[in-house]
């Protein structure tokens, strides 16, 4: 795989990282909002549905990255503090 190549892959995963911290955080405040129950629960599971898939996505992102090289490192670690992870 070429660097270039793997560097777009990283920069994908990190964008899906962002669009599911967004969307975990937009449905994070209306957990509990509704009077009825079933939409509470509805909410519930889509909210925890998010906490599952970033966690799959970093570490699809974890094992894509170089373990040598320090300055992907310090970009992966730049990324993560930029989306509040």
């Amino acid at each position: 795989m070429s660097d270039e190549y793997a560097h777009g892959q990283r920069d994908g995963l990190r964008l899906a990282l962002a669009i599911l911290a967004a969307e975990e955080a937009k449905w994070s405040v209306l957990l509990g909002e509704s009077r009825s129950g079933r939409t509470n629960a509805a909410r519930e599971v889509r909210h925890k549905t998010f906490q599952v898939a970033q966690s799959r996505v970093q570490t699809a992102l974890k094992r894509l990255s170089p373990k040598d090289d320090a300055a992907i490192s310090e970009e992966l670690a730049a990324a993560l503090d930029k989306i509040g992870l």
